[in-house]
């Protein structure tokens, strides 16, 4: 069942009518518990992540599609930038893996080692360069016949997608876009902040109360969007030796000072027994929504023995919303638990 409204931090649940006066006690005590142990006890949130990415090649506007349709309650797109300042979706600042760009000979001499990789890199091409280029699937094991049928899309284009599904199901979709390496595009004069501002801004999703929350693993970044917007933002986290970012040894306290919530990888919120290792209860008594990541049908869970058992699990955690590369085995499995919440 779709959610109508996007899961919003502590501070929403707090900003509720002042002019509403409390129940009574009697009344309260009459309340019916909620049926999540999510921060506001509303169902967790099912984020299509890279879209659909399983069925889909990931990051294209099929594969956003194919989410929706199956019922996810928020699109995720990863952003980098082009040469010419345009935030577009791709997962990795290099193209070998999610296009076919080795098959575009004029691009040949494009290619140059970058942080110690040989790759294609989406800061060297425009975005009409880029457009000359096609999706493929980068996971192995995985659906190819769509391979060199899509485009990269642009975030404006996605965020005309969610306009459209909007208006044709009147419901809300949310958006959980990922700024990927903004230090580095920084430093190359394509700080991807002003643009990713303007963007939301242009749509009146610069907002606390807007169905957008802004996913990065630099602290910095978020810091410096923290200063300068509204919109909800989640500090990434993938565990002590964390590569991606500087979520390592910030103690989640000091996350809750520029945050609205984390995005851990799953097997963090679990001992070796299977039972909860804490994370979840920490992040929601500070007021931080947990949004975990990623569940996969094709890969091994970290509980259980199948991904049924492994969304079971982290519905039963508490987590506000789940990354899934296949949304309809997350929508199941939540709807199945609790079919009327």
């Amino acid at each position: 069942m779709r959610i109508a409204v996007f899961l919003a931090g502590l501070s929403l649940i707090a900003a509720c009518s002042p002019a509403q006066s409390p129940e009574p006690a009697a009344a309260q005590a009459a309340a019916p518990a909620p049926l999540w142990s999510t921060l506001d006890g509303s169902a967790p949130l099912v984020i299509a992540h890279r879209g659909a990415s399983g069925e889909r090649p990931e990051h294209t506007i099929a594969a956003y599609l194919r989410g929706i349709e199956q019922g996810a309650d928020v699109i995720e797109p990863d952003l980098v930038v082009t040469a010419d300042g345009v935030l577009v979706a791709r997962h990795d600042a290099y193209l070998s893996t999610t296009t076919n760009v080795s098959a575009h000979g004029e691009f040949a001499d494009r290619r140059r080692v970058l942080f110690g990789r040989d790759d294609w890199w989406v800061q060297d091409f425009t975005l009409a360069e880029l457009r000359t280029l096609r999706a493929v699937q980068p996971q192995e094991g995985r659906e190819r016949s769509f391979d060199g049928v899509f485009m990269v899309p642009t975030f404006e284009e996605i965020l005309d997608l969610v306009d459209e599904q909007q208006a044709a199901c009147g419901c809300t979709i949310g958006l959980e876009p990922e700024v990927k390496h903004p230090a580095v595009f920084a430093e190359a004069g394509l700080d991807p902040l002003p643009l990713l501002l303007t963007a939301l801004r242009a749509r009146d999703l610069d907002r606390a109360d807007a169905p957008v929350m802004v996913q990065s693993f630099d602290a910095g970044f978020l810091q410096r969007m923290n200063a300068q917007s509204d919109v909800r933002l989640a500090m990434l986290y993938s565990g002590p030796d964390d590569p991606d970012g500087d979520a390592d040894g910030l103690p989640i306290e000091a996350i809750a000072l520029f945050a609205d919530g984390v995005g851990p990888y799953k097997g963090l919120l679990f001992n070796a027994d299977g039972a909860s290792s804490g994370y979840v209860e920490a992040a929601h008594a500070l007021g931080l929504a947990v949004h975990t990541w990623t569940v996969r049908d094709d890969r091994d869970p970290v509980v259980g023995e199948t991904v049924e058992d492994e969304l079971r699990a982290l519905y039963a955690l508490g987590v506000d919303g789940v990354f899934a590369d296949f949304p309809a085995t997350a929508v199941r499995v939540r709807d199945s638990m609790h079919p009327e919440g």
